[in-house]
């Protein structure tokens, strides 16, 4: 079957060649970012593969649909920049990689608590400059601190048991609570009770219609002063001009993100010679108190692996007539091929 990825950079190109002949695939690989514009690249094409920043409005899915598609492949877990609805309506399938290494995301957000907290990056920069001083880089034990978790899927679990190894309370919310997670000494509160109570809170749900800008200027009110918030969920979890204020009145103390509101025209490329024009961003940047990662939570050898197999697999799928139900988001008719 013919597949053309895009926003296709060269770890893509390294995994998914790696595995391709394997599976029996036949890739082309477009360093576009998919859109109104790129689209028409994919004509002649039996399938997409699209990446978190990739745009499939309405339409996009229109336009790939009159060129042939009958398959998107998101090489990601959430969907969140996909028109299920018009994906549905155009009997487009969509599919998508649910789990590729829920440890990669969860470690990544422990890495930017650890790194804020005790400033690494701060401490790394002062020794290369041969400063040893360590005035203003104290940080706080995380032991029998509170952390909130928001979303305890499987990233969100991985989580939890990580921080109750430094020896934290956890305090979780989720709609549907893990049985086990609770069974292990997690605590299921309502989502008041974790903001008020947490010393750190970090965002683990998928970006929905109903919690968009879940964190804004009322929830931030909610929260201990001082707090330290995390996210390397989505980054529209997040109101951004809310955190900005509650950053520059002390409100929150450390904000730790691997993503951000407005990251489709910055995140995965070098701008290191570009002037970037998102005040928002270089406010936030400019803050000591801030950290921000490119969306690298997923980052790893293992996470790569499984996202070019578990891609490579529901292509093949596809060819069959089969699906896996965990993987399918919008189920259409399958023409014999």
């Amino acid at each position: 079957m013919k597949t053309a990825l895009f926003s296709t950079k060269p770890y893509d190109r390294h995994y998914f060649d790696r595995y391709a002949s394997e599976y029996k695939q036949e890739l082309t690989y477009f360093e576009n970012r998919l859109d109104l514009r790129s689209a028409p690249l994919a004509g002649g094409y039996d399938a997409v593969c699209a990446f978190v920043n990739d745009q499939l409005d309405r339409p996009v899915l229109t336009l790939l649909a009159e060129n042939g598609v009958k398959l998107i492949a998101l090489r990601c877990a959430g969907y969140n920049h996909v028109d299920i609805d018009a994906a549905q309506e155009l009997g487009l399938i969509v599919v998508r990689v649910p789990a590729y290494s829920p440890h990669a995301v969860a470690e990544h957000a422990v890495a930017l608590i650890l790194t804020l907290n005790r400033k690494i990056h701060k401490a790394y920069n002062r020794v290369r400059e041969g400063n040893f001083a360590l005035d203003r880089l104290e940080g706080f034990d995380l032991y029998k601190k509170t952390v909130g978790v928001i979303g305890t899927g499987k990233i969100g679990q991985v989580f939890c048991t990580i921080m109750q190894g430094f020896g934290c309370r956890v305090l979780a919310y989720d709609p549907y609570p893990n049985e086990a997670l609770a069974q292990q000494g997690v605590t299921y509160a309502t989502i008041e009770e974790v903001l008020s109570q947490s010393d750190i809170v970090s965002l683990h749900c998928p970006l929905t219609p109903e919690n968009h800008h879940l964190i804004n200027a009322g929830t931030l009110r909610q929260m201990k002063e001082g707090v330290m918030l995390i996210n390397t969920s989505r980054g529209a979890l997040i109101d951004t001009k809310a955190i900005l204020h509650a950053l520059k009145h002390r409100k929150v103390g450390y904000l730790g993100i691997d993503v951000y509101e407005q990251e489709t025209d910055f995140f995965f490329q070098d701008l290191s010679e570009e002037i970037i024009t998102d005040d928002a961003l270089m406010r936030l940047i400019s803050f000591p108190n801030v950290l921000i990662t490119s969306h690298q939570g997923f980052f790893t050898e293992e996470a790569l692996t499984e996202i070019a197999r578990i891609t490579l697999t529901n292509l093949t799928n596809y060819e069959r007539g089969e699906f896996i139900e965990a993987n399918t988001v919008v189920h259409g008719q399958v023409t014999g091929r």
